[in-house]
């Protein structure tokens, strides 16, 4: 049966004149997902910061919880009330909420990103458990940049947040 998991997308507005057409820009907070599968790889291999809620969590308090525990970071004070993005499926079926929230241009200092750590089996069928970070790093990325790495159905929460920005 697939899985739920909750997610936080923060963004920060890019300094005054830094958008392609020197407009004031928008950057998202993408995390790359950890361990050896996932080391060599960069398109496809960066998420939302999310998780799976615990049992009886509501989603968005799940959002926060999973954010701040895959950063590694308390989650900085929104600026704005957080945003809705909705929902996207997976490939695999896996069901994604995520919101997303404004922080200040220097909030989250992503060379301070730790996140906590999960146990795989790897090399695959080995039978062998090691325990990998659950993101190794993190990083601000414009929209098309975005878009070009993470992992393809949140692509869409990019282009949810830029309408609800525009609108």
């Amino acid at each position: 049966m697939p899985t739920t998991s909750a997610g936080l997308l923060l963004y920060r507005r890019a300094p005054e004149g830094s958008g392609p057409r020197g407009e004031t820009g928008v950057e998202v907070l993408l995390a790359h997902m950890g361990g050896p599968f996932w080391a060599r790889k960069d398109a496809g291999a960066w998420t939302v910061p999310k998780g799976e809620p615990e049992p009886g969590e509501e989603p968005y308090a799940a959002a926060l919880r999973e954010a701040a525990e895959e950063l590694g970071l308390p989650l900085p004070a929104p600026r704005r009330p957080d945003l809705d993005l909705g929902e996207v499926r997976q490939r695999a079926g896996k069901r994604v909420l995520v919101w997303a929230r404004e922080v200040a241009p220097d909030a989250v200092d992503v060379g301070a990103v730790r996140s906590n750590t999960v146990e795989v089996e790897w090399p695959p069928r080995s039978g062998r458990r090691i325990e990998v970070p659950e993101v190794d790093r993190a990083a601000w990325f414009a929209p098309d940049a975005a878009r070009a790495v993470v992992v393809s159905a949140q692509a869409a929460f990019v282009d949810r947040l830029l309408e609800a920005l525009d609108g």
